[in-house]
């Protein structure tokens, strides 16, 4: 991207030029707030002559790092020089630089990822005879208390009824002593460890905050507590903040991100000027106007109403579907109509509010052919094997991780177990297990010397190779352990394992021409701190994800499945306000991540939690806008789930949308997953209609699953009734389909 202002609007162009204070960019969804950001640092550095030394830019992912970088290096001279990272990677490098300021810590500190402080946690936890629950109590406080900005004794205080409180801030102290003894540090601790560092030591911030002369923060709607502190930190001297954000966007506060750290800006920073993004790029009228429909219901909002000076595409399409196989046919087949028209794979995405509906889309995929990917399982590095790799790295850059030592101490199997390892940790408590292990104590105890001599020799003769270049130390350190061995290449999970292995020596070897300077640990920072996200939409291959997963990312195509009350909002939400409106962002995140075509799809049953259910559509299909059209060419409001489904559309290998219907031939069907052959199973068992005159507000029923329960609302049409059971909580039943029986 080439330095040109005249390629910026004007609604971009004013905040840019306004370069002394602090400015506020409400960026609405596909804005172009990216060539805002990028044109900024090299309007500072063009324009103003800042050295690029003297700016900071801080992201949320690895990739949108990544792309500030290249973007900015075609613009501008010295663009190496800008520091441009995430959060967590920011602070990570800070650290490294100056954690020695708070021993016991240095500087070769391991990162923990999320299984080994999981691990930890689940020691300490059964250390003081807790259970499961405890350990979810812990995890659950732990990561609230290092996500604020409070010691914590204030924290615990604050929180004093809490349920076991007094055993959950020992477990809290317990897992604290744990991670200093190891030289490590959790996700969380990256944050708060600097913001510890920046208060306590005063000359460190010094530094920082008068070499940040200029500072950006992208996705501000997605700062939680402890960042915010960090920006106003290193804002001190300069007070030249530029903060970018999507208040409509934010949908991570369930991991402590506050949307209204935006709102606040304002106050905490004197004379902070507000500018609003609304002209999008990314995504047709049609589309942009599906999305202002649904957020427009928010209350907590600025008002953005988005627009686009692109030409007129396709309708949006809804469909109900009559259960999940069918409405993965429908996707299915709408994907193979869009390849041949000449869309690729990679151009769509299926975009669902929970993983667990992604299982029809696999099964319809490979009936069909269609190359998918799915994100939101285990990602490359947190596979087990991978896992054991890494452990065994980290013990060359930081000998005090006890985590990976016991990780990694019988794999290959050396027939070394808890018992021997208590032993191990016996000979001189305040040091690791494996510097106990090289000690010369341990020769002295004969049997267990015995035991661990195989594992000494071999780290001995690793450790006297030179650790570049990177990926020779790394081959020779596998083959030295004699890894491969511990698993078989006859077991086809096992070859796939060493398949993973070999994937992840030619990832040492791309990091390494990329970065010939890095070291061993800055290997290990940079893959425990990558993101899913950052593999997202590559490989010529469907993306199947989380809306979660997809955030900042764009498709040509998108699906948008499991429309319904309970799924997408989430059940959990129903009473909740805040939550709600956070699930509305969700949808609207969803939505704009739709550059051409977009699909919406619900379903009349779905099986769920071990049966199959009847399903409302979502209260989010109504906002849509789209509706109150399909219902204009509908004589019949019938939601009778055979002959017609909820938007018009027969439910029955009948497949289209508010623009057109279209019928596929049984040729065109896999029977498989023919949902003309389902329906009319189905039909066989089932009852007439009740009559649904015979409800009323006020009346107890039963459900032969969730109980009794009393109707507190019946829509206007009489269709469905919100049911509150004294177990299950409030459920919203097709009153003419519910299996209810009136109990009085």
């Amino acid at each position: 991207m080439n330095y040109d202002l005249s390629t910026l609007n004007e609604q971009q162009l004013a905040p840019l030029l306004v370069t002394e204070g602090a400015v506020l960019v409400t960026a609405g969804a596909g804005s172009g707030k990216t060539r805002l950001l990028t044109h900024r640092v090299a309007y500072l550095i063009k324009e103003k002559n800042v050295s690029p030394y003297n700016i900071l830019a801080i992201t949320f992912t690895n990739k949108a790092a990544g792309e500030m970088k290249e973007r900015i290096a075609g613009m501008v001279d010295g663009a190496a020089n800008v520091w441009i990272s995430t959060f967590h990677s920011m602070c990570a490098k800070i650290l490294r630089m100056d954690i020695a300021s708070m021993p016991p810590f240095t500087k070769d500190f391991s990162i923990y990822s999320e299984n080994d402080s999981e691990k930890v946690l689940k020691e300490v936890c059964a250390a003081r005879g807790g259970d499961d629950k405890l350990k979810k109590l812990v995890g659950f406080h732990l990561s609230n208390w290092k996500n604020g900005v409070m010691s914590l004794g204030d924290y615990l205080l604050i929180n004093k009824n809490a349920e076991e409180i007094e055993k959950v801030g020992a477990c809290i102290n317990d897992y604290q002593k744990r991670l200093e003894k190891n030289n490590a540090l959790d996700f969380d601790d990256l944050l708060c460890k600097t913001y510890q560092l920046f208060k306590t030591c005063p000359q460190v911030l010094a530094y920082y905050a008068n070499r940040f002369q200029y500072i950006l923060v992208d996705e501000f709607q997605d700062t939680n507590a402890i960042q915010y502190e960090l920006v106003k930190l290193l804002a001190s001297v300069h007070g030249n903040v530029f903060a970018v954000g999507d208040e409509d966007q934010c949908i991570y506060s369930w991991r402590g991100a506050n949307f209204k750290n935006i709102f606040n800006f304002k106050n905490d920073f004197d004379g902070a000027q507000v500018f609003k993004l609304e002209q999008n790029y990314r995504s047709s009228p049609e589309i942009i106007a599906v999305a202002n429909n649904v957020i427009k219901n928010n209350t907590t909002r600025l008002n953005k109403n988005m627009y686009t000076t692109r030409e007129k595409g396709q309708v949006p399409q809804i469909y109900n579907a009559y259960d999940e196989r069918d409405e993965a046919l429908y996707v299915a087949q709408n994907i193979s109509k869009l390849v041949a028209q000449g869309y690729h794979y990679d151009d769509m995405a299926v975009l669902m509010r929970m993983n667990a509906l992604s299982r029809s889309f696999e099964e319809a995929f490979l009936s069909y052919n269609i190359p998918h990917r799915i994100f939101g399982g285990f990602k490359f590095y947190e596979r087990v094997e991978i896992r054991n790799l890494i452990a065994y790295l980290r013990l060359f850059v930081n000998p005090k991780d006890d985590v990976s030592f016991a990780r990694i101490i019988n794999i290959p199997k050396r027939g070394i177990g808890d018992g021997t390892l208590a032993k191990l940790q016996a000979i001189e408590q305040k040091r690791s297990l494996l510097e106990n292990c090289l000690s010369r104590e341990l020769e002295y105890e004969s049997a267990l010397y015995k035991k661990f001599q195989p594992f000494i020799e071999a780290y001995n003769k690793v450790a006297a190779i030179p650790q570049s270049p990177l990926a020779d130390f790394v081959e020779e350190m596998i083959k030295i352990f004699n890894i491969r061995s511990a698993y078989n290449p006859k077991d086809e999970e096992d070859l796939n394992r060493l398949m993973n292995i070999e994937q992840f020596i030619s990832s040492v070897k791309e990091y390494s021409a990329l970065n010939p300077e890095a070291s061993l640990g800055d290997f290990l920072e940079n893959i425990t701190l990558s993101s899913e996200n950052d593999e997202i939409g590559q490989g010529g291959a469907v993306t199947i994800a989380t809306v979660h997963a997809v955030k900042g990312l764009e498709f040509k195509v998108v699906f948008i499945i499991g429309l319904e009350d309970g799924i997408f909002p989430l059940s959990r939400s129903m009473n909740s306000s805040a939550e709600l409106e956070e699930e509305r962002r969700l949808m609207y995140v969803a939505i704009t991540r739709a550059e051409e075509v977009l699909h919406l799809t619900q379903c009349s049953r779905r099986y769920l939690y071990g049966g199959s259910q009847y399903q409302m559509p979502s209260r989010f299909c109504r906002e849509l806008g789209l509706l109150s059209v399909q219902e204009k060419k509908n004589s019949s409001p019938s939601l009778n789930r055979f002959t017609s489904n909820a938007f018009g559309n027969s439910a029955a290998g009948s497949y289209g949308g508010l623009g057109s219907t279209y019928t596929h031939s049984e040729s065109e069907k896999p029977k498989k997953f023919s949902a003309m052959n389902f329906v009319k199973e189905e039909k066989k068992e089932e009852k007439p209609a009740r009559d649904i005159s015979v409800y009323h507000v006020g009346q107890k029923v039963s459900h032969p699953k969730y109980g009794e329960g009393e109707i507190v609302d019946i829509t206007p049409d009489g269709l469905v009734g919100d049911i509150i059971f004294e177990d299950f909580g409030k459920k919203s039943l097709m009153l003419e389909l519910a299996p209810l029986e009136i109990i009085d």
